[in-house]
């Protein structure tokens, strides 16, 4: 049914993809679809720059590639995962990758929604309503 099943997950909080990260590696082992797995790395604020080294972002992107790419091989469970890293908003490079790929689902974790997520709105909730393929949000 599926041949590319994306997976965003955040290295930094394992409840990003504890749940999502079962269900996305039995969905692509079923399927014998390819398990694409992402991280993003947010923006800096401009006026924080100044208080870096130059080379703290090319060093944070390396270590961030590094990272997903150990993530991937510890997690693949025989399945065939690609990872991917990207930089911005997390909810927009989602999308633009399941875009790029041509994913056919989009299996994210999500937490109960707190107060600033019904103002703000969560990432998956934007992923849901903009995402061109199917998106599967795994709750605890």
């Amino acid at each position: 049914m599926f041949k590319k099943i994306l997976l965003p997950v955040d290295l930094q909080e394992e409840s990003s993809w504890q749940n999502a990260l079962p269900v996305a590696l039995r969905m692509a082992k079923d399927d014998g679809a390819e398990l694409h797995i992402l991280t993003v790395v947010p923006p800096l604020p401009g006026q924080i720059y100044g208080y870096f080294p130059e080379d703290f972002e090319p060093k944070m992107i390396d270590q961030g590639k590094a990272a997903i790419e150990v993530f991937a091989k510890e997690h693949a469970g025989g399945t065939k995962v690609v990872p991917h890293l990207a930089q911005g908003q997390p909810y927009s490079a989602i999308i633009d990758l399941a875009e790029k790929i041509s994913a056919d689902l989009i299996v994210m974790g999500s937490h109960r929604p707190e107060l600033k997520d019904y103002l703000l709105g969560p990432n998956a909730a934007r992923v849901v309503r903009h995402a061109s393929c199917s998106v599967m949000v795994v709750r605890k």
